[in-house]
């Protein structure tokens, strides 16, 4: 066991460079089920949700090659369907990437129900909706997701319910070898959509509108392998600027697409915060005084959910009284009473959080309920005043790519701890 431990109160300083995104990582990886070829991933983030990606493929019967820290080698040629291990699949959501990439191939899925962080009722009813309007027959049992398509996958019209960014990309890597012309409506725009159409477009996928609310996918025969570098992580950058104004530090983040943090940076401005826009990287730089702000989390374009619980910290550390209004996941404020341990001022009510800012941080024992949150632990924590613990870091390790180096070289003291198992 490992965890984090933290001496508050160093400004954050110089430069940190971002990683390939986690959410782009792996539905690009999981995609490859597609593929009869060779196909060499770049810029991927060296995070556990990565490796469990390429586990799961090895487990189906795909060669992975490593030939540098961020690059893999990934031959499908021989991969099998409803292969995957049930007990790797319950370890991380993205996994239900396995069954559009079956069916897209192989027109049948058996993949485990699955898992990934716990913010209440997450069903996948939008990606079954999209399965059976291409043409599968879908049941779920306790343990799985069965999935068949006898006579092949047909192109159709698909509206979703809700904007879901799974439902987007699973509908797109399912339709990819479908017969006719698939038209999603109502889909998600977030960037790693984007880059996953990207990527199997540039396996000779004929995607079209991804980005906008209407994506077109006109079925292909085959796809052949290439080489694809994965996008910059935009909820890391955010994380590390609000690190940044948390602390009083001047901070520039590297290897980002300022584009995709607009609603992030838009909002820090709005407190105070300064912020400097380049070409591949922002410059954030402390405010006089941190000022109150209203927010909404939302799908993209708007403020990002999984910003939330980071920015949370810093209105806490703000003069008066901000609210944050979940509109994404019904159970996003678990990160609210470990928190409350290192002194926030912080009431809820549905999905509306009440934060009486103006408040100092004191050093805790406290935890990593899920990733997001885990990052607010250490954002809170380079603010704190005295030593924070925090525990359960596996759930930060699925998403951020050596934030304990990184942050090391920013300044920080933070430091990762071997524990004995109980």
């Amino acid at each position: 066991m490992e965890k984090i431990v933290i001496r508050g109160g160093h400004p954050l300083s110089g430069t940190v460079e971002v990683s390939g995104m986690k959410n782009a990582a792996v539905g690009v990886l999981l995609s490859t089920i597609l593929i009869d070829g060779i196909t060499v991933l770049e810029n991927l983030p060296v995070i556990s949700d990565v490796a469990l990606s390429l586990d799961i493929l090895r487990s189906m019967g795909a060669v992975v090659e490593q030939l540098d820290a961020t690059t893999y080698q990934i031959d499908t040629r021989h991969v099998q369907a409803g292969s995957a291990p049930p007990l790797m699949v319950r370890k991380m959501r993205a996994s239900y990437y396995v069954i559009g990439a079956e069916l897209g191939r192989f027109h049948t899925s058996r993949v485990g129900i699955p898992g990934g962080c716990d913010f209440g009722v997450r069903p996948i009813d939008q990606h079954i909706k999209c399965f059976e309007a291409l043409g599968a027959d879908v049941t779920m049992t306790k343990d799985f997701v069965i999935a068949d398509a006898t006579s092949g996958l047909h192109g159709d019209q698909i509206y979703f319910d809700s904007v879901s960014v799974g439902a987007t990309i699973n509908g797109m890597i399912a339709a990819t070898l479908a017969d006719g012309t698939t038209v999603i409506e109502n889909a998600a725009r977030e960037p790693h959509v984007v880059d996953v159409a990207n990527f199997l477009n540039t396996c000779g996928a004929r995607i079209t509108g991804a980005g906008t609310d209407v994506v077109k996918i006109k079925g292909v025969k085959r796809l052949h392998g290439c080489t694809y570098a994965i996008i910059p992580d935009m909820i890391e950058a955010a994380t590390y600027m609000i690190a940044a104004a948390a602390t009083n530090g001047t901070l520039q983040i590297t290897n980002v697409i300022p584009k995709h943090l607009e609603s992030v940076s838009a909002k820090m401005e709005e407190m105070g915060v300064k912020i400097e826009e380049l070409d591949d990287a922002v410059i954030v730089s402390p405010a006089d005084q941190l000022r109150r702000v209203n927010v909404k989390t939302l799908p993209y374009p708007g403020f990002p959910t999984d910003a939330h619980p980071q920015m949370s910290v810093l209105l806490c550390l703000a003069q008066g009284v901000s609210h944050v209004s979940e509109g994404v996941w019904d159970n996003r404020f678990r990160y609210v009473e470990e928190l409350r341990r290192m002194g926030a001022d912080i009431t809820v009510e549905g999905k509306v959080a009440t934060i009486n800012g103006g408040n100092h941080f004191t050093g805790a024992k406290v935890r990593a309920v899920d990733l997001r949150a885990g990052a607010a632990m250490i954002i809170a924590a380079l603010a704190a005043q005295g030593k924070t613990e925090i525990d359960d870091i596996y759930h930060i390790k699925r998403g951020y790519d050596n934030i304990v180096g990184k942050l090391q070289n920013a300044g920080a003291d933070i430091q990762l701890v071997d524990v004995p198992d109980e």
